[in-house]
Protein backbone atom coordinates (compact mmCIF):
# COMPACT_ATOMS: atom_id res chain seq x y z
CA UNK A 1 0.00 0.00 0.00
CA UNK A 2 1.37 3.46 -1.23
CA UNK A 3 1.56 5.52 2.36
CA UNK A 4 1.09 9.83 1.66
CA UNK A 5 1.21 10.05 5.68
CA UNK A 6 2.09 13.29 7.07
CA UNK A 7 1.69 14.83 3.46
CA UNK A 8 -0.49 17.51 2.24
CA UNK A 9 -2.31 17.54 -1.05
CA UNK A 10 -4.03 20.13 -2.66
CA UNK A 11 -6.57 19.15 -5.58
CA UNK A 12 -8.66 20.95 -7.96
CA UNK A 13 -11.89 19.86 -9.73
CA UNK A 14 -12.40 17.71 -6.28
CA UNK A 15 -16.09 17.88 -5.98
CA UNK A 16 -16.66 15.00 -8.73
CA UNK A 17 -14.93 12.29 -11.14
CA UNK A 18 -11.47 12.57 -11.10
CA UNK A 19 -10.53 14.91 -8.60
CA UNK A 20 -13.05 13.16 -6.13
CA UNK A 21 -11.55 9.49 -6.85
CA UNK A 22 -8.32 11.08 -6.22
CA UNK A 23 -9.27 12.71 -3.21
CA UNK A 24 -10.57 9.14 -1.69
CA UNK A 25 -7.67 7.64 -2.76
CA UNK A 26 -5.34 10.04 -1.03
CA UNK A 27 -6.77 10.35 1.82
CA UNK A 28 -6.76 6.40 2.02
CA UNK A 29 -3.03 6.59 1.61
CA UNK A 30 -3.22 8.94 4.87
CA UNK A 31 -2.60 12.77 2.99
CA UNK A 32 -4.23 15.63 4.24
CA UNK A 33 -6.16 17.46 2.06
CA UNK A 34 -6.96 20.92 0.23
CA UNK A 35 -9.94 20.70 -2.17
CA UNK A 36 -10.67 23.21 -4.29
CA UNK A 37 -14.31 23.01 -6.07
CA UNK A 38 -16.03 25.76 -8.67
CA UNK A 39 -19.83 25.57 -7.24
CA UNK A 40 -20.60 22.20 -6.59
CA UNK A 41 -20.88 22.83 -2.98
CA UNK A 42 -23.26 19.95 -1.78
CA UNK A 43 -20.71 17.12 -4.01
CA UNK A 44 -17.68 19.04 -2.21
CA UNK A 45 -18.50 18.53 1.40
CA UNK A 46 -19.99 14.88 0.28
CA UNK A 47 -16.38 14.31 -0.33
CA UNK A 48 -14.75 16.30 2.39
CA UNK A 49 -16.83 14.35 4.70
CA UNK A 50 -15.95 10.89 3.15
CA UNK A 51 -11.90 12.04 3.63
CA UNK A 52 -12.45 13.06 6.88
CA UNK A 53 -14.52 9.46 7.99
CA UNK A 54 -11.18 8.09 6.35
CA UNK A 55 -9.43 9.78 9.40
CA UNK A 56 -7.74 12.67 7.16
CA UNK A 57 -7.75 16.18 7.84
CA UNK A 58 -9.85 18.57 5.28
CA UNK A 59 -10.33 21.67 4.00
CA UNK A 60 -12.50 23.05 1.35
CA UNK A 61 -12.64 25.86 -0.59
CA UNK A 62 -14.95 26.61 -3.35
CA UNK A 63 -14.03 29.56 -6.51
CA UNK A 64 -12.96 30.02 -9.79
CA UNK A 65 -9.16 28.84 -10.42
CA UNK A 66 -8.85 30.77 -13.43
CA UNK A 67 -8.90 34.35 -11.36
CA UNK A 68 -5.59 35.30 -9.74
CA UNK A 69 -6.84 36.14 -6.46
CA UNK A 70 -9.16 33.20 -6.29
CA UNK A 71 -5.83 30.60 -6.27
CA UNK A 72 -3.82 32.86 -4.30
CA UNK A 73 -6.18 33.08 -1.37
CA UNK A 74 -6.48 29.11 -1.93
CA UNK A 75 -2.85 28.76 -1.32
CA UNK A 76 -2.37 31.32 0.89
CA UNK A 77 -5.15 29.43 3.17
CA UNK A 78 -3.57 25.90 2.20
CA UNK A 79 -0.69 27.40 4.16
CA UNK A 80 -2.17 28.86 7.09
CA UNK A 81 -4.17 25.72 7.67
CA UNK A 82 -1.43 23.47 7.40
CA UNK A 83 1.65 25.05 7.40
CA UNK A 84 3.46 23.62 4.17
CA UNK A 85 2.10 21.37 0.95
CA UNK A 86 3.81 18.43 -1.03
CA UNK A 87 1.69 17.63 -3.31
CA UNK A 88 -0.67 19.77 -5.90
CA UNK A 89 -2.78 17.48 -8.56
CA UNK A 90 -4.27 20.26 -11.08
CA UNK A 91 -7.14 18.03 -12.40
CA UNK A 92 -10.38 21.19 -12.88
CA UNK A 93 -11.39 21.60 -16.80
CA UNK A 94 -13.73 21.98 -18.67
CA UNK A 95 -14.98 20.13 -22.12
CA UNK A 96 -17.10 21.35 -25.23
CA UNK A 97 -17.58 21.07 -28.62
CA UNK A 98 -17.27 23.32 -31.73
CA UNK A 99 -16.60 23.30 -35.36
CA UNK A 100 -13.83 25.75 -35.85
CA UNK A 101 -15.26 27.89 -37.96
CA UNK A 102 -18.50 28.16 -35.43
CA UNK A 103 -16.08 28.12 -32.31
CA UNK A 104 -16.85 31.54 -30.58
CA UNK A 105 -13.71 33.96 -29.34
CA UNK A 106 -15.46 33.69 -26.06
CA UNK A 107 -15.78 29.72 -25.90
CA UNK A 108 -11.94 29.29 -27.08
CA UNK A 109 -10.58 32.21 -23.89
CA UNK A 110 -12.96 30.35 -21.28
CA UNK A 111 -11.44 27.42 -22.30
CA UNK A 112 -7.58 28.29 -22.03
CA UNK A 113 -8.25 30.44 -19.07
CA UNK A 114 -10.27 27.24 -17.01
CA UNK A 115 -7.63 24.17 -18.54
CA UNK A 116 -4.37 26.44 -19.08
CA UNK A 117 -4.12 29.80 -16.63
CA UNK A 118 -5.65 27.75 -13.74
CA UNK A 119 -2.96 25.62 -14.17
CA UNK A 120 -0.18 28.47 -14.84
CA UNK A 121 -1.66 30.25 -11.13
CA UNK A 122 -1.28 27.09 -9.45
CA UNK A 123 1.95 25.94 -10.24
CA UNK A 124 3.06 29.92 -9.76
CA UNK A 125 1.92 29.89 -6.27
CA UNK A 126 2.85 25.79 -5.46
CA UNK A 127 6.29 26.78 -6.44
CA UNK A 128 5.99 29.85 -4.50
CA UNK A 129 5.90 27.44 -1.11
CA UNK A 130 7.83 24.36 -2.41
CA UNK A 131 11.01 25.72 -3.46
CA UNK A 132 11.75 27.25 -0.01
CA UNK A 133 11.18 23.79 1.39
CA UNK A 134 13.18 22.14 -1.45
CA UNK A 135 10.42 19.35 -2.14
CA UNK A 136 7.19 18.76 -3.54
CA UNK A 137 5.24 16.93 -6.44
CA UNK A 138 3.06 18.65 -9.08
CA UNK A 139 0.77 16.47 -11.64
CA UNK A 140 -1.36 17.91 -14.17
CA UNK A 141 -4.01 16.08 -15.23
CA UNK A 142 -4.40 16.62 -19.71
CA UNK A 143 -5.59 14.27 -22.19
CA UNK A 144 -5.07 12.39 -24.70
CA UNK A 145 -6.55 14.95 -27.00
CA UNK A 146 -3.55 17.06 -26.29
CA UNK A 147 -1.46 14.17 -27.80
CA UNK A 148 -3.40 13.42 -31.03
CA UNK A 149 -5.57 16.25 -31.41
CA UNK A 150 -9.47 16.02 -31.77
CA UNK A 151 -11.92 16.69 -33.83
CA UNK A 152 -14.51 19.53 -33.08
CA UNK A 153 -12.63 19.72 -29.97
CA UNK A 154 -9.73 22.15 -31.33
CA UNK A 155 -9.98 24.76 -28.45
CA UNK A 156 -9.80 21.72 -25.35
CA UNK A 157 -6.78 19.87 -27.89
CA UNK A 158 -4.98 23.00 -27.88
CA UNK A 159 -5.38 23.91 -24.02
CA UNK A 160 -4.03 20.18 -22.88
CA UNK A 161 -1.19 19.76 -25.51
CA UNK A 162 -0.24 23.21 -23.78
CA UNK A 163 0.33 21.70 -20.87
CA UNK A 164 2.94 19.10 -22.23
CA UNK A 165 5.15 21.90 -23.12
CA UNK A 166 4.57 23.38 -19.85
CA UNK A 167 5.23 20.46 -17.23
CA UNK A 168 8.29 19.63 -19.55
CA UNK A 169 9.75 23.04 -18.87
CA UNK A 170 9.02 23.26 -15.41
CA UNK A 171 10.15 19.75 -14.62
CA UNK A 172 13.23 21.16 -15.84
CA UNK A 173 12.60 24.46 -14.30
CA UNK A 174 11.96 23.17 -10.95
CA UNK A 175 14.08 19.85 -10.81
CA UNK A 176 16.94 21.64 -8.60
CA UNK A 177 14.71 22.52 -6.23
CA UNK A 178 13.58 18.87 -5.46
CA UNK A 179 10.06 19.26 -6.85
CA UNK A 180 9.23 17.22 -9.87
CA UNK A 181 6.05 17.54 -12.31
CA UNK A 182 4.56 15.50 -14.35
CA UNK A 183 1.16 14.62 -16.54
CA UNK A 184 -1.41 12.12 -16.05
CA UNK A 185 -3.13 11.57 -19.82
CA UNK A 186 -6.43 9.91 -19.95
CA UNK A 187 -8.26 8.75 -22.32
CA UNK A 188 -12.04 8.54 -22.11
CA UNK A 189 -13.21 8.42 -18.63
CA UNK A 190 -16.77 7.87 -17.39
CA UNK A 191 -17.03 10.72 -15.29
CA UNK A 192 -20.18 13.45 -15.23
CA UNK A 193 -18.46 15.41 -18.29
CA UNK A 194 -18.60 12.39 -20.86
CA UNK A 195 -21.53 10.93 -19.47
CA UNK A 196 -23.62 12.26 -22.42
CA UNK A 197 -21.18 11.37 -25.33
CA UNK A 198 -20.15 7.84 -23.74
CA UNK A 199 -24.02 6.93 -23.95
CA UNK A 200 -25.35 8.45 -27.25
CA UNK A 201 -24.82 7.58 -30.64
CA UNK A 202 -20.50 7.49 -30.53
CA UNK A 203 -21.02 4.90 -27.98
CA UNK A 204 -19.44 2.04 -30.27
CA UNK A 205 -16.43 3.87 -32.23
CA UNK A 206 -15.27 4.62 -28.68
CA UNK A 207 -15.27 1.64 -27.35
CA UNK A 208 -13.42 0.51 -30.83
CA UNK A 209 -10.75 2.09 -30.40
CA UNK A 210 -9.62 1.16 -27.42
CA UNK A 211 -7.82 -2.28 -27.55
CA UNK A 212 -8.79 -2.92 -23.22
CA UNK A 213 -12.48 -2.69 -24.59
CA UNK A 214 -13.69 -0.08 -22.15
CA UNK A 215 -13.58 3.12 -20.83
CA UNK A 216 -11.47 4.04 -17.78
CA UNK A 217 -13.01 5.03 -14.46
CA UNK A 218 -12.08 7.75 -12.42
CA UNK A 219 -10.65 5.25 -10.16
CA UNK A 220 -8.48 4.04 -12.85
CA UNK A 221 -6.98 7.57 -13.56
CA UNK A 222 -6.75 8.04 -9.74
CA UNK A 223 -4.08 5.43 -9.15
CA UNK A 224 -1.85 5.93 -11.32
CA UNK A 225 -2.24 9.89 -9.64
CA UNK A 226 -1.27 8.95 -6.77
CA UNK A 227 1.78 6.87 -7.91
CA UNK A 228 2.90 10.24 -9.03
CA UNK A 229 2.85 11.45 -6.03
CA UNK A 230 4.33 9.05 -4.25
CA UNK A 231 7.96 8.40 -3.21
CA UNK A 232 7.40 5.42 -6.18
CA UNK A 233 8.13 8.11 -8.44
CA UNK A 234 10.88 10.36 -6.67
CA UNK A 235 13.03 9.86 -9.78
CA UNK A 236 10.34 10.86 -12.72
CA UNK A 237 9.80 14.13 -14.30
CA UNK A 238 8.92 15.29 -17.02
CA UNK A 239 6.71 12.31 -17.91
CA UNK A 240 3.53 12.14 -19.88
CA UNK A 241 1.83 9.46 -18.08
CA UNK A 242 -1.07 7.88 -20.47
CA UNK A 243 -4.01 6.64 -18.66
CA UNK A 244 -6.25 5.07 -21.79
CA UNK A 245 -6.57 1.41 -22.16
CA UNK A 246 -3.85 1.99 -24.93
CA UNK A 247 -6.30 4.08 -27.35
CA UNK A 248 -3.32 5.89 -28.21
CA UNK A 249 0.31 4.42 -28.17
CA UNK A 250 2.51 7.54 -27.79
CA UNK A 251 6.15 6.97 -26.75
Amino acid sequence: MISLKGKIALITGASRGIGRATALLFAQAGADLVLSYRTQHAAAEEVAKAVRALGSKCLYVPGDISRPEVVEQLFALAQQQFGRLDIVVVNAGIWTEGAIDQLTPEVWQETMEVNLTSAYLCCHWAAKIMKPQRSGTIILVSSTAGQRGEAYHSHYAASKSALHGFAKSLAAELGPSNITVNVVAPGWVDTDMSREALNGLERQRIFSAIPLGRVATAEDVAGPILFLASPLARHITGAILSVNGGSVLSG
